[in-house]
């Protein structure tokens, strides 16, 4: 898992309140198990026509929001199904930071799982920020998840809280498979100390 230290990048608005899961990655997309390839089909119903093309209402295919690393989204982000398809699809889109209110408690946890960062904050901020991320190509923001702070293009910066634990794994790129090989010596101690003491295992 890629690390996340202080991330910037333009940040699109999404205005929408509870968006689930299968708004974020509908349920065609779920036939592969694989992490990449998923960002075409985020948000699909709501970015593509019935004939395919581009609808240009929707916030990410808006030219100034089409490398979007940030979103600012409504009330009650990833809800529904527990789907872990949707926090790949952000991800394999180039989304790494997720703004809202409140999130759905099982979307919140598989972010943390796939390296991208949902922030929590006051509905006064989230306006603020929404009036930023509505700058278009200036909706730079900078998320510096050490100092636990997200700076906006005008200089104010807003502090947001973070659980110790998933922040120390965030800075150092650890998901469930690297916070187990980080133990990997003391593994093979116990699995060689084993073999030793009890050989008809």
């Amino acid at each position: 898992m890629d690390r996340f230290t202080v991330l910037t990048g333009v940040a699109a608005p999404l205005r929408v309140v509870n968006v689930d899961t299968d708004m974020i990655i509908p349920k065609q997309y779920l036939k592969t198990i694989k992490r990449t390839g998923l960002g075409k089909g985020l948000f699909s119903e709501a970015r593509y026509r019935d004939d395919g093309s581009d609808n240009p209402d929707f916030v990410l295919n808006q030219p100034a929001y089409r490398s979007a690393r940030i979103l600012v989204a409504g009330d009650n982000f990833g809800c529904g199904s527990s789907r872990e398809h949707a926090p790949w699809a952000l991800l394999d889109f180039g989304i790494r930071c997720i703004i809202s209110t409140s999130f759905a408690d099982i979307f919140y946890n598989n972010c943390f799982k796939n390296g991208i960062l949902p922030i929590k904050v006051s509905p006064e901020e989230l306006e603020k920020l929404f009036d930023d991320a509505e700058r278009g190509a200036n909706a730079t923001l900078t998320i510096d998840l050490e100092k636990q702070e997200i700076r906006g293009p005008d200089g104010g910066v807003i502090r947001f809280d973070i659980d110790p634990f998933r922040k120390h794994c965030l800075l150092n790129g650890l998901d469930d498979i690297g916070l187990t090989m980080v133990k990997a010596d003391r593994i093979e101690k116990f699995e060689t100390d084993t073999a030793a003491s009890r050989p008809w295992l």
